[in-house]
């Protein structure tokens, strides 16, 4: 366990020393940024770097475009470098892509609508795409008005009690992103901003090719991920990227691994990598809701201990944590007022307590007038208490 906390400090550039420069660095090292709320983008990469800022990160996505949005492993968005793009499309996208333009259709068939309806779906998404050459950029809104198929209202969840109503423009975004054909540009609003313009891909990212074998793929994808949250089990990488388990073991078994020992479970790590990790200086952290640390593995009790139900929601999504040495040890939020409040759940001594105040106050000063609100998520039970 103390292995893979030192491990898991290093890789992660929480460390003291391990801090980098630019976001892109960032999520090299940890693969992807979960993008699903888009603060989580800015506060994971800032908990990495040694003095990043809203204009960094907007510089690698919208001026240099260094890092792409992409919707990829369990139908999530995610932040990748651009040079990992394919790996991710290939590896996960793809197969997203399939279920929800199957979905989308099962969908437009319990609306009433007859026909040829994949061919049907097949010219509207070729609509949606040269109303976007044509364009360069657009809002979904835009789109639809474009053309009326585009404007088709779908019910969502026919029957839930969170049954709602969705126009196909919206259904339609969502799987040429997942194909790799369209991609998220600027949002409409400020960094905290959940809607998006979309462009086509080959206009974003001229260069960006998409040729990879789905299984040379995974494989990537596999390697990558293992030198950054390894070593971990089989269902930690199966339940990371969405695979099936005959897909993260066909993809395991190309790579050269070694069985480890974790406290009495097996894990893998890549055979060239079993040095042990050096012994790290105590550290903090402060780490936004859905951050890929705790987000990175199905198993989390070497990080988490008994505090799972006070940190994540209903649906295994964290909410905002407080590390120490490695180790999940409260959960902190932001209050109406702007001030970043924290609980902790155990002892971590005075000097530990001290960084987490010196952290908070730092985090409260760089959001400045930003109220954080949750998103993709149901606020845990120790962020509603402080946010009471």
């Amino acid at each position: 366990m103390a292995e893979r906390r030192a491990r898991l400090a290093r890789r992660h550039l929480l460390a003291p020393g391990t801090r980098v420069d630019t976001p892109e660095r960032v999520a090299h090292e940890l693969v992807a940024l979960h993008g699903t709320d888009p603060t989580t983008v800015y506060l994971s990469a800032w908990a990495r770097m040694r003095a990043g800022d809203v204009p960094a990160v907007e510089r690698a996505l919208y001026h240099d475009r260094t890092l792409v949005r992409l919707l990829a492993m369990r139908r999530t968005v995610f932040v990748v470098p651009v040079e990992l793009a394919p790996v991710v499309l290939a590896a996960a996208s793809r197969a997203v892509a399939v279920q929800q333009r199957k979905l989308m259709l099962e969908m437009l068939a319990k609306s009433g609508m007859t026909g040829d309806l994949d061919g049907w779906l097949a010219e509207v998404e070729l609509v949606a795409l040269r109303a976007l050459a044509v364009r360069g950029e657009a809002t979904a809104n835009e789109l639809a008005g474009d053309d009326p198929r585009l404007a088709t209202e779908l019910v969502v969840a026919r029957g839930k009690s969170y049954e709602g109503k969705q126009r196909v423009v919206s259904r339609v975004l969502l799987v040429l992103a997942a194909q790799g054909r369209i991609v998220r540009g600027r949002p409409l609003g400020s960094w905290t901003s959940t809607q998006f313009r979309w462009s086509p891909t080959d206009r974003w990212f001229p260069e960006l090719s998409i040729e990879l074998s789905t299984e040379d793929a995974a494989v990537e994808l596999a390697r990558r991920w293992l030198i950054a949250f390894g070593p971990a089990t089989v269902d930690d990488l199966k339940w990371w990227t969405g695979w099936t388990v005959t897909q993260t073991r066909r993809a395991l078994a190309r790579l050269d691994t070694v069985e480890v020992d974790l406290d009495g479970r097996p894990g893998l790590l890549l055979a060239g990598d079993l040095e042990p990790e050096p012994e790290v200086e105590p550290w903090v952290a402060l780490l936004p809701a859905l951050d890929p640390t705790p987000m990175g593995w199905a198993r989390r009790d070497f990080y988490l201990g008994p505090h799972a139900p006070l940190v994540f929601d209903g649906t295994g999504n964290v909410s905002p944590t407080v590390w120490v040495d490695g180790r999940i040890a409260g959960g902190w939020a932001q209050r109406k007022d702007g001030e970043v409040v924290f609980r902790l759940l155990e002892d971590v001594g005075s000097d530990a307590m001290t960084a987490i105040k010196q952290a908070a106050a730092e985090l409260t000063t760089r959001l400045g007038p930003v109220r954080l609100t949750p998103r993709a998520r149901r606020p845990s039970p120790i962020e509603r208490e402080l946010l009471e």
